[in-house]
């Protein structure tokens, strides 16, 4: 299997694959899940639907045959020793505030308890052997009260720094998803969906760890040396000739090599997107795989991706051994060095030999939360391309900004009007100077070649970006002012304005619950209503449990015909005043696609509401009021099929080469068929 083409920026890029399944269904499969330890990857995610306002009732065309290559996205994850990835993340905790302070808290009495623990049982260990004198009852109910006192403090701790993380991902994650959503689908094209999927999932599990220890471990560890510094200056001001290096060089050693540390967790986040998204398209395309007999090249190229990443956690994590080992070595230098100066005291009489075991310890406790500080600073450091990627998605920019002041939709049916409209992927522009005009309640068939338009005009109605130059806006029958579609909030746009696009992606839910997808609070009766009119009522009464049985991953219980039904059903169950159909019929034969055009006009609403159909098969196009005809960005010729037909202009020509390339297929098919070659009914 050939990696797929980069998702053109004419189609919105979903969190999961595209559906490479015939129409008659797919079956639903699932793959191990290649993530490390520090965060699992699910290997698919919720389509990024705007939260902000109703959900698109179906996402475009993902591969349209105008795509064009997108634009740079500067939402795009920055290099991988970006410093300030991680400190752009901790404003979340904003809303923690007093979680934080507990936990820190907790962290502190943790460490204090162990470091006065240590101190006092070393010091009473001390006297014993240089006083033989035994440790009083007072001492000894100080000693267990410190080791319940730690016991406490360690549980708390660990109890508050993991709910504080676990509340702040769930919080990243929708923030994710939210930057997702509001920059799809300019963005994220080209993106696979596996990496999108690390995104959301993996990277911000990864920072689990950036949360719940490093934080209140690095303010405990700094209160705490400090106050045990204190005390070894009291002892003697010499100890600190060992201590404080030390403390200094642990601080420092993960600052060093900081730049090493990102660029090889990089590596490993890069390697593990690459792996997560091999994954899912392997899996989503297996019938394929099968059919062309490539599971061994897929089998080869995902133990491939395995290794990489392998190699790159090895790297990271024989790095981090490594360090460890030099922190530990530090360590004890350090002691030795407090050791060797408390005796050196002890015997000249400047220090009670009592507290020569007790400022190794103090020393040792001092310096144990120094050194796991510096361990979280450096696990940290190979976290910034995890926290830059999750950055990136979180502060995407909109690729349709909201207006700062929207303007409320107009009352009553509406028409459309596209003035001047200018519109491109970066290259040459794709609609030049286009202007199309919709009354209200009229059903328009805008038709042109592959490659034409015809899609990007879809989605800039339905506002996935907005044109360069022009306007597009919506036209009241009152007398009223028009409205541009950049001055509507979300609600008011996906309210009067629905995009039922050629494919029809379906959710892991009930046939019911994907048709009130973009209208909740319809009613049974309403939904009854809808199903009849789009023939569903016979794909309903075919099911187990009717309109409540689950439809599977992407629909996978249901034919491309049943998954454009619901689509228009699902639609229709929105009340739009305006509706674009794109491609919808196209997965139908002529009598599904006569039959879901006999739906449209047995809506109640279908007087009132204008609809833009795009299509190519003519039977389609003859039933619209009126013809526009799209050729080099423009409307080129305006009308009724009869008059159009009689004209002999642009769409004589186009049905002409349709024809054309149809009867070409067909002598190709009967001359593979003469030879033998043809293949093998199915």
């Amino acid at each position: 299997m050939t990696p797929p083409e980069p998702t053109p920026a004419g189609g919105r890029t979903s969190l999961s694959a595209p559906d490479p399944t015939p129409s008659e269904g797919r079956t639903s499969l699932s793959a191990p899940d290649p993530t490390p330890s520090e965060g699992r990857t699910s290997l698919s995610a919720p389509d990024p639907t705007p939260a902000g306002g109703r959900t698109s009732l179906s996402a475009p065309d993902p591969t349209p045959s105008e795509g064009r290559t997108p634009p740079s996205r500067p939402g795009e994850p920055p290099a991988p020793h970006d410093t300030g990835a991680l400190r752009s993340l901790l404003p979340v905790l904003g809303a923690h505030r007093a979680t934080v302070l507990r936990t820190c808290l907790a962290a502190l009495a943790d460490q204090a308890a162990l470091v006065v623990l240590v101190t006092l049982a070393a010091h009473t260990v001390g006297t014993a052997v240089i006083a033989h004198r035994a440790p009083s009852p007072g001492t000894v109910a100080v000693l267990i009260g410190l080791v319940l006192l730690r016991a406490l403090a360690t549980w708390r701790e660990m109890d508050l720094s993991h709910d504080l993380a676990y509340r702040v991902l769930a919080e990243l994650r929708v923030r994710v998803f939210d930057g997702l959503a509001r920059s799809a689908p300019a963005r994220i094209a080209g993106r696979r969906s596996g990496d999108l999927a690390a995104t959301a999932l993996g990277d911000v599990e990864a920072l689990e760890f950036f949360y719940a220890h490093a934080i209140a471990q690095l303010l405990a560890s700094g209160l705490v040396f400090a106050a045990a510094a204190t005390v070894l200056g009291f002892l003697g001001p010499w100890l600190l000739l060992a201590v404080v290096p030390a403390a200094l060089l642990l601080l420092w050693s993960p600052l060093l090599e900081a730049r090493g540390r990102a660029e090889r967790g990089a590596r490993t986040r890069a390697a593990l997107a690459e792996l997560s998204a091999e994954s899912v398209e392997s899996v989503d395309g297996l019938r394929e795989l099968l059919m062309a007999g490539a599971l061994d090249r897929t089998r080869a190229r995902l133990r491939s991706g395995g290794r990489r990443l392998a190699r790159a956690q090895r790297a990271e994590q024989s790095w981090e051994t490594g360090a460890g080992a030099a922190r530990d070595l530090l360590v004890v230098a350090a002691v030795i060095g407090v050791v060797a100066a408390a005796a050196h005291a002890a015997g000249g009489g400047r220090l009670d030999g009592a507290w020569t075991p007790a400022a190794m310890a103090l020393a040792l406790g001092a310096l144990a939360p120094v050194a796991e500080s510096a361990a979280a600073l450096g696990r940290a450091g190979s976290l910034r391309a995890a926290a830059a990627r999750v950055r990136a998605a979180v502060n995407a920019p909109a690729g349709a900004p909201s207006p700062a002041g929207p303007l409320p939709a107009p009352a009553g049916p509406l028409g459309l009007r596209l003035s001047g409209v200018r519109f491109g992927y970066g290259g040459a522009p794709v609609l030049d100077g286009l202007d199309l005009t919709m009354r209200p309640g009229e059903t328009v068939a805008l038709v042109g070649a592959s490659g034409a338009g015809k899609t990007s005009c879809a989605h800039l109605l339905a506002r996935y970006w907005d044109p360069q130059d022009g306007t597009v806006e919506l036209v009241p029958q009152a007398a009223a002012d028009p409205v541009d579609l950049r001055d509507l909030s979300e609600d008011d746009l996906r309210a009067a304005v629905c995009v039922v696009g050629q494919e029809a992606p379906l959710f892991h839910g009930t046939l019911a619950e994907n048709l009130r997808l973009g209208a909740p609070g319809a009613t049974d009766r309403e939904l009854a209503a809808v199903v009849r009119i789009c023939g569903l009522t016979p794909v309903a009464d075919a099911l187990p449990q009717g309109l409540d049985t689950p439809v599977g991953e992407r629909g996978a219980t249901l034919s491309g015909g049943q998954r454009a039904r619901v689509a228009l059903a699902r639609g229709l169950l929105g009340r739009p005043r305006i509706l674009v159909l794109d491609e919808t019929t196209a997965h139908l034969d002529h009598r599904g696609d006569a039959q879901l055009a006999r739906a449209l006009t047995a809506d109640s609403r279908a007087r009132t509401r204008t609809t833009l159909i795009i299509a190519h098969r003519p039977a389609t196009v003859r039933r619209a009021d009126r013809i526009a005809v799209l050729d080099g960005g423009r409307i080129v010729e305006e009308g009724t099929w009869d008059e159009l037909i009689r004209a002999g202009g642009a769409l004589t020509r186009l049905l002409s080469r349709q024809g054309e390339a149809q009867e070409g297929e067909t002598r190709q098919e009967a001359r593979a068929a003469a030879t033998g070659d043809s293949a093998p009914p199915r």
